[in-house]
């Protein structure tokens, strides 16, 4: 992924925590490491994993973030 690509999803993302970049998709909340991109995943409106293409440990820590953090991304 290219970093004009990287920088766009960084500018469109609903909110940023720890390089996660957390945005609302028809799913629910699309998750990307702008670090690493090949580590995403799609989280409920709930914080279930739906997909993932991240390991357990990363996924659990975008959980985390995503549940304590979830009122600042607006109406979900």
């Amino acid at each position: 992924m290219s970093e004009e690509q990287l920088q766009e999803i960084a500018d469109k993302a609903d909110m940023i925590i720890a390089n996660y970049a957390f945005t609302k998709c028809d799913k629910g909340i699309r998750i990307l490491l702008l670090s690493n991109p090949d580590q995403a995943c799609v989280l409920n409106d709930d914080g279930e994993m739906i997909e993932s293409a991240m390991d357990d440990s990363h996924v659990a820590l975008v959980q985390a973030y995503y549940l304590k953090n979830k009122e600042l991304m607006g109406n979900i």
